[in-house]
């Protein structure tokens, strides 16, 4: 592993061997399986550079990211810039260079925003995947890690496609938790209803904060969403998730989005009750009526294209 020699500090400066590009390393953002990515200023602003500890790993990364950029709508994961080779410290690795996304990851984002966000991302992130399904791929390490909140208005994005798989073949990289096999409910075939199960799972642990052991049994997992108020509201779409009975994204979504629709209008009554509040406290809640009008036009929105799909 050439990893433990990527050991780039801020202040470096680093050149392309075949484009010449020249990039200042500004700090590491972070390390996965195939490299290590840092935030860099080149001649076009910051962008993020992943370097690799095998050429063909980064390569086959490029070639993701090449044929996210030819999706219809819009850009599915980060853009691509630059892809080239660098020479540290006698080793010659290969690079790329993608748009930098300035966010928060999503447990982070929740933790401090409320996560009452959390089925509203799992609605953006299944549109996201359905658009991915179509192209042919299968994004397969799908996990909090690999997703994070960017701003006005506030999206899910995912980052790192090191484990993206064309359909058909075995699921590159998996992380257990959100896996199907190891929980015993199917193998590691790249396929939708792969990314549907581990996209339920992203959703339990946003809700529930944590994580839990798999050894527990899956009877234990569907224990857990039944428990918690607030997964037990989305229960049917959650269990058909996780027992591979969708054939595709959208249908999810759908499901989704009528259950949060049916959850929300249950606590619209109660809503309507005002009480005096101190101008000091309105004033510290002002982030959360923001939050909350937001999350209010995403119902309005998802109301709409839920009855539309109910038409076609």
């Amino acid at each position: 592993m050439k990893n433990a020699s990527i050991n780039l500090t801020p202040g470096d400066v680093v050149r392309g061997k075949w484009h010449q590009g020249v990039y200042r390393v500004m700090r590491r953002l972070g390390e996965g399986a195939t490299g290590v990515v840092y935030l860099v200023e080149s001649a076009e602003g910051p962008v993020a550079m992943k370097i690799g500890n095998a050429a063909a790993s980064i390569t086959s990364e490029v070639n993701v990211l090449q044929h996210f950029s030819k999706a219809p709508g819009d850009q599915l994961g980060p853009a691509l810039y630059v892809s080239d080779d660098v020479n540290i410290q006698g080793e010659t690795y290969a690079f790329y260079t993608m748009e930098y996304m300035d966010g928060a990851p999503v447990l982070s984002f929740l933790e401090a925003r409320g996560r009452e966000w959390a089925p509203i991302f799992l609605v953006q992130l299944l549109g996201d995947l359905d658009r991915l399904h179509q192209a042919g791929w299968v994004f397969g390490d799908l996990k909090p890690d690999n997703l994070m909140i960017t701003e006005r208005p506030p999206r899910i994005r995912w980052f790192d496609v090191g484990g993206t798989t064309l359909q058909g073949r075995a699921v590159k990289e998996f992380t257990e938790f959100y896996d199907r096999g190891t929980w015993g409910l199917g193998d590691r075939k790249a396929e939708p209803a792969y990314d549907l199960f581990a996209a339920a799972m992203v959703f339990i642990h946003m809700i529930n904060g944590e994580r839990f052991t798999h050894r527990d049994g899956v009877e234990l997992l569907e224990r857990k969403i039944f428990s918690h108020p607030r997964l037990r509201v989305y229960q049917p779409a959650l269990k058909r998730a996780l027992h591979g009975k969708y054939r595709d994204a959208q249908m999810m979504r759908k499901d989704m989005m009528a259950l949060y629709a049916k959850a929300t209008s249950k606590e619209a009554p109660s809503r309507k009750t005002t009480t005096h509040t101190p101008r000091k406290q309105r004033r510290k809640k002002g982030g959360k009526l923001v939050d909350a009008a937001l999350g209010g036009s995403f119902l309005l929105l998802a109301s709409v294209l839920y009855w539309i799909g109910q038409v076609m």
